[in-house]
């Protein structure tokens, strides 16, 4: 926790109500580092993390991942259409969006042709695994803010 309140200048309500089990609380730090890790570029990373975020209704996330996109510069209609769950004005961030939403729906089990499509847009196996490394990881996250109740941060709010 000491080390998230270094990063960030604050420590997030989240991460504390996260530590009430020290073991998921460290589940997800790790989780989170990996995936942050992956060969995966940063926009197509936070679009996995919006998609579960906004999926899961996770207000928490959907704040924290919005700040984080602007602060990489996205361009302002890939954060309001990533919100508001609207195709993406980028075809290859798409091909991401749309890749995790059939992980999601078909519990990995994605067809073919939607697999075809996804490497077509210049994405790796690897990044099909690193996908559901992003789902899995904000996935438990997402669902451990909303069973905690977690609230907004006051930095985060006028990103809500």
């Amino acid at each position: 926790m000491e080390a998230t309140a270094r990063r960030l200048g604050y420590l997030p309500a989240a991460v504390a109500r996260l530590a009430t089990s020290p073991h998921l609380l460290r589940g997800f730090l790790e989780l989170s580092a990996a995936f942050e890790d992956t060969t995966l570029d940063p926009l197509a990373r936070e679009v996995v993390v919006l998609t579960v975020a906004t999926g899961n209704e996770c207000h928490v996330c959907v704040a924290m991942h919005t700040a984080k996109l602007r602060a990489l510069g996205a361009d302002p209609e890939l954060v309001s259409a990533l919100r508001e769950r609207r195709p993406l004005p980028d075809e290859r961030l798409e091909a991401v969006r749309q890749f995790t939403l059939r992980v999601l729906a078909t519990a990995g089990a994605v067809p073919d042709e939607e697999m075809r499509s996804f490497l077509a847009h210049g994405y790796t196996p690897r990044h099909a695994l690193e996908v559901v490394l992003g789902i899995g990881t904000y996935t438990l996250s997402t669902l451990a803010n909303r069973l905690t109740g977690a609230p907004v941060d006051e930095p985060l709010r006028p990103h809500a």
